[in-house]
């Protein structure tokens, strides 16, 4: 039989949000409500919406300060020197490459690494369920004359059998050759609930491209996910790649901005095409400050989220309501259903009101987008269960 909530375990809740001396003739739901809404600084507060802590403006500034006191932010200028330095010879050190350099997007650093891997060749390969394909507006054929080459398999992510199939097809049906210059493997993969692709598959698609002489570009974006869930280092995930993005947005939780590691050779080129695409920014500390934080003890920090929310999802199967769904080869997402019976708008705003978490609301299939983030340290598992039961039974 799944659990529920007793009174005396939600008033001891209550304590700890600091509600828990009002007088009893207040109701403590309508309390909580205005006091955490007033509050956007709460340190308790655990989102499953997003990959990181996601900060208010307000936060964030808090936050750059809390950083500043602790040691002074330098300044770059264009990217150069400052808290943007330090980051990238970090970045170059955790991936094992040569050099690292910050962009302002994601997507720039994507394409700039696949149109100076691919030279004068105008194909790349890329998983057709990838950022590069679905989410970059077709970047690489209206910026930089690049034609992008799905591999479509009608799951998470491709084998090396499965590239050698797309590539053979497309050079049998192909008149005109104009030469494939770069392998693009996502990892993990967003559009596949966060699946993390093995070690394995991709050293045998690395040999692969070895032997054909094909260029290879890992996006990384959350690599470091993959890493927690899958006990495999980042420099590991890096090393059979020529050029690697990371995402300082994602769960490193600056504003914005990109690291692109790679060779020397091809990252000394990198800064002449941010310019000349209007990337160039005067000063980039915020971004480059907030991300170098987040980096120090992010290994044990996210091995410590991956065991807790593991914990989590257990103990919320165990609610009378609740469904909670893992992915095969996942990392930190979930999809979480609440019974018919229960309103699953209302679940998620009682939630925020009452216990500081926030989830998203369900989409028109009924699931819940449930992320795991290293907020879920803010509060206990069981804080977080006992906030859950009493949303189930109040949605009933």
């Amino acid at each position: 039989m799944k659990a529920s909530i007793s009174k005396s375990d939600r008033r001891e809740f209550l304590k700890k949000l600091g509600l828990g001396s009002l007088p009893f003739f207040i109701p403590a739901t309508s309390f909580a409500n205005s006091a955490l809404k007033g509050n956007s600084n709460a340190a308790n507060r655990v989102n499953f919406q997003f990959d990181g802590i996601s900060y208010s403006p307000e936060e964030y500034l808090n936050k750059l300060l809390q950083i500043n006191k602790q040691h002074k932010i330098e300044p770059d200028i264009y990217g150069y020197g400052g808290a943007t330095t330090a980051l990238e010879e970090k970045f170059a050190e955790i991936s094992g490459k040569q050099k690292a350099i910050y962009l302002p997007t994601g997507t720039m650093a994507n394409q700039l690494a696949i149109k100076l891997l691919n030279g004068q060749n105008t194909k790349v390969i890329v998983p057709e369920n990838s950022h590069i394909y679905r989410d970059e507006a077709d970047a690489a054929q209206s910026v930089h004359a690049k034609r992008l080459i799905p591999v479509v398999n009608n799951k998470p992510y491709y084998n090396r059998k499965e590239l050698d199939s797309t590539i053979s097809e497309l050079q049998s049906n192909e008149v005109f050759k104009s030469g494939i210059g770069t392998v693009v493997i996502e990892n993990p993969v967003r559009r596949a609930f966060g699946t993390a692709i093995p070690l394995d598959n991709i050293k045998e698609i690395s040999q692969y491209c070895k032997e054909k002489g094909y260029k290879m570009h890992l996006d990384a974006a959350r690599i470091h996910l993959a890493e927690a869930y899958h006990n495999t280092s980042i420099r590991e995930y890096s090393a059979p790649f020529d050029t690697v993005y990371f995402s300082l947005y994602k769960y490193l939780n600056a504003a914005g901005g990109a690291i692109l590691c790679g060779d020397a050779e091809l990252i000394d080129q990198v800064a002449h095409q941010i310019k000349i695409h209007g990337g160039t920014i005067y000063q980039n500390w915020n971004n480059t400050a907030m991300a170098l934080y987040s980096l120090n003890g992010i290994g044990s920090r996210f091995k410590e989220m991956a065991i807790k929310g593991k914990n989590l999802i257990k103990q919320l199967n165990k609610i009378d309501g609740i469904e909670v769904e893992s992915t095969s080869e996942g990392t930190n997402l979930y999809k979480m259903y609440v019974s018919p019976e229960m309103n699953g708008f209302e679940f998620d705003k009682y939630l925020e009101n009452n216990y500081a978490i926030s989830i998203r609301p369900p989409n028109p299939k009924g699931e819940i987008r449930f992320s795991i983030n290293e907020s879920i340290l803010f509060q206990t598992v069981d804080e977080i269960v006992l906030a859950f039961k009493d949303a189930a039974e109040k949605m009933k």
